[in-house]
């Protein structure tokens, strides 16, 4: 059996489905699957002009010639047609949920047009119990045996990482700077918290700047760092390093900050929503949405140094539940299913 896989959001800096498409591709290499990872380097995944043109016409063409008996669309899109059968891996229906203010082309694309497509997959892989629920709910009248849940991994280098007590003041924020991740929360909890700071990691959209002007008006601009795209060793610093790692997300539909966090025996709090206490297991604080005053609580305590002892025990744990081993053979499992259906 020889699988195509979609792996054009690993060009460039990679975000979340980029560090899950590199590491499935890896595990399954491992196993001994004859693997093919099909991506362009000169079209840009994230102007949406390219990445139409590659899930439309270069995706199906790539796949067609591969020599594949499968293709893995492993980015939550899907090509209009393609000749062989598809494995959709399918991260979160946020588009369908809460991007009201995106570009009605862009919540068209990546929602209703998304949808439809799903209903042709041979099989859809979803990240978690909660995300398998959101989709089945859209689907409608679909058969639920086609959607299956399954975890991504954490890269070893999360597993490894020495991690110390901690800095006791820095608040880690990992992922796209947009109004679903909810960063405004944290930057209200910075006044009363007055030796920390927040470090934000990932690409920017204007949501920043209402956490900037926030942060001018409660008079904490100094302690809010915006860092963009970090390399990878830096990355592995701050969750080495920071205090606590917080996710206040409104929606998710996996959240890997968290599994890296647990992973790395990094203190962790996160949202009551979607898939977030789902990810945490019981091994990080989860904290009800938008309570200003008991997010403040639970942070000066993970500040304090309380939850180094709950994020060491925790961390075996959280890499046998977020193994790329396990995650591939599950994998393996579902294309096999989909070949001979």
């Amino acid at each position: 059996m020889k699988i195509a896989v979609d792996a054009q959001l690993t060009v460039g800096t990679a975000t979340g489905i980029g560090e899950y498409v590199g590491g499935l591709a890896g595990a399954l290499r491992a196993l001994g699957i004859d693997l093919v990872e099909l991506k362009e380097p000169g079209l840009d995944p994230w102007r949406f002009d390219r990445r139409v043109i590659w899930d439309q016409i270069v995706l199906p063409r790539r796949a067609r010639s591969s020599g594949a008996d499968l293709l893995h669309c492993a980015s939550g899109t899907l090509p209009l047609r393609c000749a062989l059968p598809i494995v959709a891996t399918v991260h979160d229906v946020a588009w369908l949920r809460v991007q009201a203010h995106a570009r009605p082309y862009a919540r068209y694309y990546f929602g209703p047009f998304a949808l439809a497509r799903y209903r042709e997959a041979a099989r859809i892989v979803v990240d978690s119990a909660f995300s398998r629920g959101e989709l089945l709910e859209l689907l409608g009248d679909f058969d639920a045996a086609r959607v299956e849940a399954v975890y991504p991994g954490v890269a070893n280098d999360f597993c490894a990482l020495e991690r110390g007590t901690g800095d006791g003041r820095t608040i880690l924020a990992v992922g796209t700077v947009e109004r679903r991740k909810n960063l405004e929360l944290l930057v209200r909890c910075l006044p009363a918290l007055r030796h920390a700071r927040i470090v934000s990691v990932g690409p920017s959209t204007p949501y920043r700047g209402e956490c900037e002007a926030l942060a001018r008006k409660l008079g904490v601009q100094e302690r809010l760092e915006f860092r963009g795209y970090v390399a990878r060793r830096d990355l592995l610093s701050l969750y080495a390093s920071c205090a606590v790692v917080a996710l206040p997300s409104r929606y998710e539909g996996f959240g890997y900050p968290a599994a890296q966090a647990l992973c790395a025996g990094t203190p962790c709090v996160v949202s009551d929503r979607s898939s977030l206490p789902e990810v945490a297991g019981g091994d990080a604080t989860v904290v009800a949405l938008d309570d200003a005053a008991a997010w403040t609580g639970a942070l000066a305590a993970a500040m304090r140094g309380d939850d180094d002892a709950r994020a060491a025990a925790a961390r075996s744990r959280a890499q046998q539940r977020f193994a790329w081993t396990a995650s591939a053979r599950a994998m393996v499992r579902i294309y096999e299913a989909s070949v001979g259906g």
